[in-house]
């Protein structure tokens, strides 16, 4: 049984640790790390969920981390990640534990990587100026646009003219440039567009990474590594197809033997999720508060909101949802949060639209598990109407831990006190 079907079990976890309740699945983690062996290494997104416990359960599974701030690093360390490789061979370099992703290194952050010594993957030449004068030989993999993206949301485009990640691909020559003047040691091209199931798409990104790959030649220098990025999807909806990790590996592996004959070598080649292996893994558990119609409208209302859960908010992002022991016809809903803010709407579209959602008669009282929360439901929740972080439980066959505690207004309250 899957860990969220059991509804006895859901009642009684809200009734021991109260609502709203994030909820893990160990299981669901670990399935979905092992269907991506194929890569030389997995290297966990953990913007997706940066839990401690989450990083040391990957961390117990082989996998390396991806982190895109100074605290996300201090959280793969405090883990038991090390760093320590910037300076290390070119090859241990290349495989390092943590590496470090942004697109601009503020002063705290570039004294941070060059004294903790990590790998990082830099997003523009500024970065790589900035580095070479701090840290020289530091090794350092190039973030490169390709000119083109993907993705389910235009918030969520991480290529082409409209994103501001990576270096632009025909600017490869001059971060190159870059790299060899001052002193520092290229270890690999990365390339995040994230194409899900568009395996069209994605071939169109293995193309474009063999042709970087040729310039690097061409320029007079050499790599160890390939990055496939992430972006992998989920299906947020019934009947959604999922990724075929096997094609898309294929896909992969197939760019990196022919970049592999261009520089007479063999490449390491990683991938880095964080949807894929922590999405269908979390649940959002809340509480109905109140139920009411506006005119012709039943509205639902429960006691988790948008900061919370962010995604339909922002991106009016679509999650299952399942009223436990709910009976009888379904009736058009709007589920919708406690706070004073009239986007705190869990069904709407990209435009803010309101969506009802056919749901069973809720009444005061009834649980609503709101389904696929895994990624960017804890990470991104913010205490808005000062409102406090809520509890975080990790569910591992019979067991269950808690893995963050429920936070208190008072220690909000001391963050101002004087």
């Amino acid at each position: 049984m899957n860990a969220f079907q059991d509804e006895s079990r859901l009642r009684r976890l809200a009734q021991a640790y109260g609502t709203p309740l994030w909820l893990m699945d160990a299981q669901t983690v670990r399935q979905r790390f092992q269907s991506l062996q194929g890569f030389d290494a997995v290297r966990y997104a953990q913007k997706a969920n940066p839990n401690l416990h989450l990083l040391r359960l990957l961390r117990g599974l082989g996998a390396k981390v991806d982190a895109v701030s100074r605290g996300e690093a201090l959280r793969a360390l405090s883990a038991g990640f090390l760093g320590d490789s910037a300076q290390a061979p070119l090859h241990e370099a290349a495989q390092s534990e943590i590496v470090y992703t942004a697109d601009l290194l503020d002063r705290e952050s570039l004294e941070f990587v060059a004294e903790a010594g990590l790998v990082v993957n830099c997003g523009s030449i500024d970065m790589l100026r900035q580095l070479s004068q701090r840290s020289p030989g530091h090794a350092v993999w190039l973030r490169l646009n390709p000119g083109f993206g993907h993705g389910h949301s235009r918030k969520t485009n991480t290529g082409g003219e409209h994103s501001k990640h990576g270096i632009w691909h025909e600017q490869l020559g001059e971060a190159l440039a870059v790299i060899r003047e001052g002193g520092l040691r290229l270890v690999g091209l990365h390339m995040h567009i994230g194409s899900g199931v568009d395996y069209g798409h994605l071939q169109q990104v293995c193309g474009a990474m063999v042709e970087l790959v040729r310039q690097v030649k061409a320029a007079g220098m050499d790599l160890l590594a390939l990055s496939a990025g992430g972006g992998l999807s989920v299906p947020y909806r019934a009947g959604e197809a999922g990724v075929d990790t096997a094609h898309y590996f294929g896909l992969w592996d197939a760019a990196r033997r022919e970049a592999q004959a261009l520089l007479g070598h063999t490449l390491h080649l990683e991938i880095e999720p964080g949807r894929y292996l922590m999405a269908e893994a979390g649940c959002l558990l809340t509480e109905v508060r109140a139920v009411k119609r506006q005119g012709n409208v039943p509205f639902v209302l429960v006691d988790a909101g948008f900061n919370e859960l962010m995604r339909p908010a922002m991106y009016g992002a679509h999650h299952g949802m399942r009223l436990l022991g709910g009976q009888g016809p379904l009736l058009p809903s709007v589920v919708a949060g406690p706070l004073c803010e009239s986007g705190d709407v869990f069904t709407q579209g990209a435009g803010g639209e309101v969506e009802p959602r056919p749901l069973p008669a809720a009444q005061v009282g009834d649980l609503l598990l709101i389904e696929n929360t895994g990624a960017y439901g804890a990470s991104m929740s913010s205490n808005y109407n000062s409102r406090p972080l809520i509890a975080e439980l990790l569910l591992d066959g019979d067991e269950e831990r808690l893995i963050r505690r429920r936070q208190t207004v008072e220690e909000l309250l001391a963050l101002e006190q004087q």
